[in-house]
Parts: C-alpha cells; structure tokens; sequence
C-alpha cells in the first residue's frame, strides 16, 4: 500500500469521524428531551419524535414563510415545542399518572394526530430551510462546513446549560426532591404538579430546538420524527436514564457508530449493526453504562 493510499483511508476516516460527531451532537439535542422527561417523570413520551418535527417546521415557517432569520427561528422552536408538551402534559399525561402502558398508548396515539395534521396541513413533500452558516474550513483533503461547527458548538452549549439549570438553580433543587421523593417535596410545600409540567415542557422545548437544528441539513417532512425518536431511546439506553454523562456518550456512540459503519458498508447495514451492539451492552448492563444508583 503506497503513501498516497494510506493517506486517502486516513482522509476519508477523519470525515467520517467528523460527520459522525456531528450527528451525535444532533442526537444529544435530541436525546437530551427525552432523557429529562423519562429519567425525572418516569414517562416515555412516544409523541417525542413529532415534537422534533414540530421544531424542524417552525424553523421552516419562520424562515422561509415569515422570511426571518433563522437566529429567531430558534427560541421560537424552543416556545412552539414547549407549548405544544405543555398541552400534551395537561391534557393528557398528568391524568395517565402511574399508568406507564396507558401512557405511551395515549402519547403513540397522539404521535400519529400530529403526522396527519401536519400532512394535511403543510403536505406530504419534504421541505428544506436554508443553511444559516455559510462556508467551510479544510484541513488537507477533509471539508468541514461552518454549519457543522455551529451544530456541535451549541449542542455542548444546551446540554452544559440544562446541567446547571438543574443541578445549581432553586428549580433544579425542587425538581431533584420531586424526583427523589415526591410525597414529603408535597409535604414541603412544593406544587409537585407545576413542577412536571414544567418538566415536561422544557424537555419538550429541547426537542424541538433538535428540530430547528437539524432542519438545514436534514429535510423537513411530517414524518421525520421517527428516526430521531429511535436514536434518542438507543441513547438513552446506552447511556442510562437520567444520567447526563451517559446521554453524551450514547449520543457519541450512535453517531459515531452509525457513520463509521455506513461509511464502510450501507446505512441499513449500519443500523443493524449498532443495534446490535446496543443489545450486547444491555446484555451485560442492563441499567446502562453510566446508570444512577437508586436506594
């Protein structure tokens, strides 16, 4: 094998690695939702995917109907996300309350609401907004867009914020003791029902910042929850529910995992794989690998 080759595996290896992280960063923005509302309610919101897509279409509208920037695209994905659990929570969750099975049924069912208005509504096509962060950088051979800097950058961002919102704010405190005891947080005084529906619409809010992000690079269909709402439980799975570092990891693992994989073979053939290898590590971890201990 000459050097010319050598260098070309080497090339092609690092974009892959590079494309890999930046679909674990889209993961974890996505994950992360799904990981505060499972690990601190103890609800699997099943509907997590359309929230996504609710994001990803706000972010079209406003961008592409309203003709705004996609900077107000953003927080404006955050609200109409977080409006939207926040319904879902009042209306529905809080009144299936230790009703797992009931639960996931009622969020499925409203999953599918979501798909067909949305089809109806913005039609089956698929959709695209412009990508906000023009350019590239180029280190020999590999190309990496400006964009995908951004997508990395501000999902470290999200996910370093919504640790110290809950683990250094008065809210994060309320949030822990309802968490670790919901009886005697009552007892205390704490509204424990404000508090999960404030849950419930921040981890809702964080999706649908997901679906803002991924909107430029990924197109925008009523459909397109799906697939995040696949990586977003493997990940949770991997990593452990409730448990910040394992997010990240699993975020890291799937991308990674899924790009290097595809890389070498086909997308199909890699999501076997991975999947795969998720049933090995709950096989032999079945709390996950950064799992919190309970008494």
């Amino acid at each position: 094998m000459t050097s010319r080759e050598v260098t070309g595996i080497m090339d092609s290896f690092l974009a892959l690695l590079l494309n890999g992280l930046n679909s674990s960063a889209l993961i974890l923005t996505a994950a992360l939702g799904m990981v505060i509302i499972c690990g601190l309610m103890d609800v699997i919101n099943l509907a997590h995917g359309e929230l996504i897509m609710i994001g990803a279409y706000t972010a079209f509208a406003v961008t592409q109907t309203a003709g705004l920037g996609f900077w107000v695209a953003l927080p404006l994905s955050f609200i109409t996300a977080a409006a939207a659990g926040t319904i879902m929570e009042v209306l529905v969750v809080k009144r299936l309350t230790g009703r797992p099975a009931e639960t996931m049924l009622a969020t499925f069912g409203i999953s599918v609401v979501l798909q067909q208005v949305t089809n109806i509504v913005f039609g089956a096509q698929s959709q695209y907004v412009a990508i906000p962060i023009e350019g590239k950088v180029t280190f020999g051979h590999v190309v990496i867009p400006y964009y995908n800097i951004f997508t990395i950058l501000f999902a470290a961002a999200v996910t370093a914020g919504t640790v110290l919102l809950l683990k250094k704010t008065k809210f994060g405190r309320r949030v822990r003791a309802v968490t670790q005891n919901r009886a005697m947080a009552e007892c205390l005084g704490i509204n424990t029902a404000q508090v999960d529906t404030l849950i419930f619409a921040f981890g809702s809010g964080l999706a649908g910042l997901a679906g803002a992000l991924a909107a430029p690079v990924k197109s925008v269909s009523p459909f397109m929850g799906g697939p995040y709402l696949i990586n977003s439980f493997m990940t949770s799975v991997v990593g452990g529910v409730g448990s910040f570092t394992g997010t990240t990891v699993g975020s890291l693992f799937v991308g990674e995992s899924t790009a290097l994989l595809g890389g070498v073979s086909n997308d199909v053939l890699a999501s076997i794989l991975v999947l795969l290898m998720i049933i090995a590590i709950i096989r032999f971890k079945p709390e996950g690998l950064f799992a919190k201990e309970r008494r």
